[in-house]
């Protein structure tokens, strides 16, 4: 039980330190900070299958799945922001 209390506290000190730092930069740098998140889901998506891999109990499970489909809503959700702002600077065929 102590386990999930530490993983709980990690969990919401994270979500607050994460808010303070991204609510305080200026809306020109999010598209450069969305790599950098990608690249920290990618970590909590490996961090979460790596938690499936252990013999766990079913609250675990529970929030390894959790863990791992938020970070993965982050990555598809990152690329296609990418995406779109890189088709933004193509340039347009004249006809």
């Amino acid at each position: 039980m102590s386990n999930l209390i530490l993983m709980a506290g990690v969990f919401v000190a994270s979500f607050v330190i994460g808010y303070l730092l991204i609510s305080k930069i200026p809306p020109l740098l999010h598209t450069p900070l969305m790599s950098m998140t990608n690249a920290i889901s990618a970590v909590t998506i490996l961090g979460g299958l790596m938690l499936f891999s252990q013999p766990t109990g079913f609250v675990e499970k529970i929030l390894a799945g959790a863990a791992v489909a938020a970070a993965a809503f982050n990555v598809v959700g990152g690329f296609a922001i990418t995406d779109r702002m890189l088709r933004m600077f193509k340039a347009k065929e004249q006809k």
